[in-house]
């Protein structure tokens, strides 16, 4: 451990949010001893990342007592906007380098789950907020439960003790007058999903009743975030971490006012790319333009010409009901192949600049995830239920209903 620091919670140094901070402290000093082990769940983000570095720096001015095990799992979802993997990278350094007490983990899912190798290899369609919001489970939810549950494997926490599970879920002034720790994507600029890790951790299979939730941070407002992380925690007396970073994803020196929401880089779910469109309005960043032709690639797969469709002559047959028996699915070898082309082109547009200005290069899709992907068209990869015999969406077919009737192709006469 560290030698005990000048803290500026202490003494004359008052901030204004000094209440907010105490706060945090004592829920801390009221549930951590409870807990031998914490795990703390990290996105990147603004709220995870303010968390996560207030916590090591009151364990290390001695202001909190430390647990036996802290492990930080980073959750990656390949997606990250390039200003909040940069700071990611330079926290999980600072970490690292504060020696074994920390335990950092980088959490991915599985190579044929992630992202781009979900929609392009196995042919399922872009997210969308109605009838199939698969990306946040799967990309960061999922793959972070299972992290955790092999870290309270290999601590081999005794039945009946449970590790502290520690996020960064914030409601700013409405936690105070909520009794619900919920979490929209929209609010208040939350982190996207974050509120996944409060409903969902807990009960996730394996982990019932292995692991108690904490949000010390749930009752900051956005100003006290934005104070922290590009203030204070920069400061080598708070730790040194590159935290200002994380703000050119939020607005950079407006970040707090922008109050932009992030998420994935071209989100299929956001009916605006605010985050990307303030980061490519700087000078620094500009060169990250070309990300906005990924919204309408990902809008492209979804058209009915680029996807198969029950025909629903399969219920005549079997006598069976469904509620959508000409739904349309998976994304053809076709569009699939195309779609992998245009998303190489923007990494590859982008690259060419960054090379030119001397910045960081964009890692949306890595040589093994583009050969998995064109492995699984090889091979005529399907989602369940399907195997490529189906028309594409857009072949006029006699209406199949739930009940199996069927209403022939109307054509006009002659006149």
């Amino acid at each position: 451990m560290t030698r005990r620091q000048s803290d500026f919670f202490e003494g004359g140094e008052r901030l204004v949010y000094d209440d907010a901070v105490e706060i945090t402290l004592q829920s801390l000093q009221a549930y951590g001893p409870a807990h031998d082990h914490w795990a703390i769940a990290w996105s990147g983000g603004k709220d995870s990342s303010a968390t996560l570095t207030l916590i090591v720096h009151l364990i290390e001015t001695g202001r909190l007592a430390p647990p036996k095990t802290l492990s930080v799992f980073y959750a990656d979802t390949r997606q990250e906007l390039p200003p909040l993997a940069i700071a990611a990278e330079g926290m999980i350094e600072g970490l690292r380098r504060r020696g074994n007490w920390i335990t950092t983990e980088i959490v991915r899912a599985p190579l044929d789950k992630r992202f781009l190798v979900y929609i392009l290899g196995r042919g399922v369609p872009p997210p969308n907020n109605n009838t199939l919001r698969w990306c946040t489970r799967q990309i960061k939810v999922d793959p972070m439960a299972a992290a955790i549950e092999r870290r309270i494997a290999e601590l081999e926490v005794p039945v009946g003790e449970t590790v502290l599970m520690i996020t960064g879920v914030r409601q700013g002034e409405s936690a105070m007058r909520d009794r619900r720790i919920e979490m929209s994507c929209s609010k208040d600029g939350a982190e996207c999903g974050q509120g996944w890790y409060q409903k969902e951790l807990p009960n996730a299979k394996g982990m019932r009743g292995r692991i108690a939730t904490l949000a010390p941070i749930l009752h900051w407002r956005v100003c006290n975030v934005w104070d922290w992380l590009k203030l204070y925690a920069p400061l080598p007396e708070y730790g040194g971490w590159s935290t200002r970073e994380i703000a050119d994803a939020y607005g950079g020196d407006e970040a707090e006012e922008v109050n932009a929401r992030t998420g994935c880089i071209g989100c299929p779910l956001a009916s605006k790319d605010l985050a990307l469109e303030t980061i490519v309005a700087t000078e620094r960043w500009s060169y990250l333009a070309p990300l906005g032709k990924l919204k309408p690639i990902y809008r492209d797969l979804r058209k009915p010409e680029n996807r198969l469709r029950k025909p629903g002559a399969e219920l005549l047959k079997s006598g069976t009901t469904a509620k959508n028996p000409q739904r349309m699915g998976p994304i053809t070898f076709a569009a699939r192949l195309r779609a992998l082309g245009q998303i190489l082109a923007v990494q590859g547009e982008v690259n060419d600049a960054a090379d030119g200005r001397g910045m960081p290069t964009l890692d949306l899709l890595n040589a093994e995830e583009e050969a998995r992907i064109r492995e699984l068209i090889a091979v005529g990869t399907w989602p369940d239920g399907w195997d490529g015999s189906e028309p594409t969406a857009d072949v006029p077919l006699d209406r199949v209903f739930a009940d199996g009737t069927v209403q022939p192709l109307l054509f006009g006469s002659e006149p």
